[in-house]
């Protein structure tokens, strides 16, 4: 029998704040009643804070990002539109897959795993389509399957370089409100995002913000939508309500978790999750035969790192022993790294020693497998890192 607490160091769903759950724990409630709005309203204003936007459109649909990004697609543009993509993981993947049974005319840059979006390829796609019949430009801001984040406001600067009119869309599920992101000053014409990660909510809710040049896009596009029809939402979310059955228990949690969020301040939030994950990856670097899956320092992801394990180690082990042995759940490797790379998901509700106890557990279980790392050696090296983190922060606070 499993005692004390299973930790989840997955990359989404993540951790839920004890006093989010708490949150949730509500009767249900009348989603017509005249009050509705006076729970809702405040969600949508919240969240165009965490977009870092002040003129686009917040949606927030019973489903997941994927259903998010149907919407925006399918709201948008047109069957046989042109589009610019990049693969460089299972989740970009996913969504080059989306777009091509959705009918779009997919031009799709395959990139190694382990780098992100080719912003020099994308910049001489832009500068050559002279004529514009690139409609759209995807870019991934943080592939979960690799632990990469890709540089977004570089995608602007070859849009903008090139006098192109393109929309730029962008998926930040596990980016969103543990990095950096910034839809108005990166000219982001449709940001896809989800409420189990970053903002620390059960599976649900997929978010989707959108600019006032998308919602004119949405007018004429015409492409079939329902469920996902922007203008029916438009209808009802200027009162805050919904054109079916929301999940009302997932807004009283959002409404605490946002409060969260700015209580530590976003630009604070996003520090930490830097912070923490500076720790993991000096672990990770101690690890003989491990190595991040990201190829350098400029695809770092402060919320996920995807760890490859030395060659003889099967990382499917190395996830079962964790589970089994010390009640911790790690993340797979996906498609192509299925067995080569394990995954810490660190982001969310998390702090130092919540980061401990991933690495403490993980150099167990990559010791059961096999794997020839000194016990204490990643633990130790993170450790260093937040202790000397502290201290400069210190030095500074004294300044």
């Amino acid at each position: 029998m499993k005692t004390g607490q299973t930790h989840l160091f997955i990359p989404g769903p993540t951790n839920v704040p004890e006093r989010v759950r708490m949150a949730m724990n509500v009767p249900m409630q009348d989603m017509r009643a005249p009050d509705f709005g006076e729970l809702t309203m405040p969600l949508f204003a919240g969240l165009k804070k965490v977009f870092r936007t002040n003129s686009a459109e917040v949606f927030m649909f019973p489903g997941s990002g994927t259903g998010a990004w149907e919407a925006a697609i399918t709201n948008t543009l047109n069957k046989g539109d042109k589009v610019l993509m990049s693969r460089f993981g299972q989740f970009s993947h996913l969504w080059v897959d989306m777009a091509k049974r959705l009918g779009l005319d997919v031009e799709c840059i395959d990139v190694e795993w382990g780098m992100g979006v080719p912003v020099d390829i994308y910049a001489e796609k832009l500068k050559a389509d002279t004529k514009g019949e690139i409609k759209a430009v995807f870019a991934t801001h943080n592939e979960t399957a690799t632990g990469v984040t890709s540089d977004i406001a570089a995608v602007r600067k070859a849009l903008d370089d090139a006098n192109h009119d393109a929309m730029l869309y962008v998926d930040t599920v596990s980016g969103l409100g543990s990095i950096d992101f910034r839809m108005d000053d990166w000219g982001v014409d449709l940001a896809v995002s989800g409420s189990q990660k970053g903002l620390m909510l059960p599976a649900g809710l997929g978010i989707l913000c959108a600019s006032q040049k998308a919602v004119e896009a949405s007018k004429t596009a015409q492409m079939d939508r329902c469920y996902f029809a922007f203008a029916d939402m438009m209808n009802l979310n200027g009162g805050g309500y919904f054109p079916y059955t929301p999940p009302t228990q997932l807004f009283h949690g959002m409404r605490e978790s946002l409060a969260m969020i700015f209580e530590e301040g976003l630009d604070t939030v996003i520090a930490r999750h830097r912070r923490l994950a500076g720790g993991i990856r000096a672990a990770i670097d101690a690890w003989d035969g491990c190595r991040l899956c990201a190829a350098d320092a400029q695809w770092h992801s402060d919320t996920v790192s995807s760890i490859v394990v030395p060659d003889n180690i099967d990382a499917r082990d190395v996830i079962s022993i964790a589970y089994d042995r010390y009640n911790t759940s790690f993340g797979s490797g996906l498609s192509q790294l299925a067995g080569k790379v394990f995954r810490i998901g660190h982001l969310g509700s998390l702090n130092e020693g919540m980061c401990m106890a991933a690495l403490g557990n993980a150099e167990m279980a990559l010791c059961d497998a096999g794997a020839r790392i000194e016990l204490g050696s990643g633990v130790a090296a993170a450790q260093a890192h937040y202790r000397n983190d502290v201290r400069q922060n210190l030095k500074i606070a004294a300044e």
